[in-house]
């Protein structure tokens, strides 16, 4: 059983700071294998409210009266039609992805078959030996820490490095419906079993001093695809709590979300993370898209 200690309390502190719901704070802790009470209690604590207090009747039914009219006040960031082709079936530069699922709000699209078994393992095999332990960004300085929220290891390929990872770069692209040249390099990443990444934005908070260092150059990232390279025994999900999304990790899928529109909005319910793996280990490959030409 978890417990909260330095890691999560940053964790805590940093998602209030982010206008998250506390709903979504505890559900994420629960999926991370947190009991219930544990969890709400850690939440209600960060939120300077007193779980006592939270547990009365009056109390609970004054704050879901509150959250309920929360949802119905008009939402800051409006919703634009995204890039990806309709339909079902989409021709992405060499090879046809079937669209699995659709979701409005957030920008959500499922995919299957985004790449072949053996594409997945050629890519796993290719990047086995050469994988360090992954970094964040610092939202202070803009600098790549190792923190205990992302427990993971990953390595870079640079964007057309060779034919292999050129057909990729250019079919990603394709599904994005964004220009290849937009594209950050691909990125794999190993999570073992208990491995996860908890829940976070992939774009720059423009009031975070350290997100100017990545956007001077190609701008903000606008979408990400995260595509799975092995089927998951057990855990691992891609997880969405503002949303109530969680979508399972399936050899050669993908997961697609937008968080950019056309007017530069940033959209908050694209807040998400990786479940921890609970059987077996997940392979992944991110691309992020930018706003322009990159490197």
């Amino acid at each position: 059983m978890p417990v909260v200690d330095a890691a999560w309390e940053e964790w805590l502190s940093s998602n209030v700071a982010r206008g998250c719901s506390p709903d979504s704070m505890v559900d994420a802790m629960v999926q991370a294998g947190f009991a219930t009470d544990a969890a709400r209690a850690a939440v209600h604590r960060t939120f300077g409210q007193d779980p006592a207090k939270a547990a009365n009747p009056a109390f609970a039914a004054a704050a879901a009266t509150e959250a309920a009219l929360a949802k119905a006040a008009p939402r800051t960031y409006q919703y634009d039609d995204p890039p990806v082709a309709r339909g079902n079936l989409i021709r992405a530069h060499d090879r046809d992805v079937r669209v699995l699922m659709r979701c409005e709000r957030p920008q959500v699209i499922v995919f299957g078959d985004v790449l072949s078994p053996d594409e997945c393992a050629e890519m796993i095999e290719r990047s086995r030996h050469r994988l360090k332990r992954s970094t964040t960004v610092n939202p202070d300085t803009g600098k790549e820490d190792v923190i205990r929220n992302r427990t993971s290891e990953g390595i870079w390929y640079q964007r057309g490095e060779d034919t292999f990872i050129e057909r990729m770069d250019r079919r990603i692209a394709s599904l994005m419906n964004w220009p290849v040249e937009n594209g950050e390099g691909l990125q794999i990443l190993h999570y073992g079993t208990t491995g996860e990444y908890r829940p976070h934005f992939d774009y720059f908070p423009p009031d975070q001093p350290g997100s100017a260092v990545h956007t001077a150059q190609g701008g903000q990232r606008v979408a990400t695809l995260v595509i799975y390279l092995n089927d998951v025994a057990d855990g691992g999900e891609t997880i969405f709590p503002e949303a109530g999304i969680s979508v399972a990790a399936r050899q050669g899928g993908a997961v697609y979300f937008r968080y950019m529109n056309a007017q530069r909005q940033l959209d908050p319910l694209t807040l998400h993370g990786g479940a921890p793996v609970l059987g077996g280990d997940k392979w992944i490959m991110t691309k992020w898209m930018r706003e322009r030409a990159y490197g």
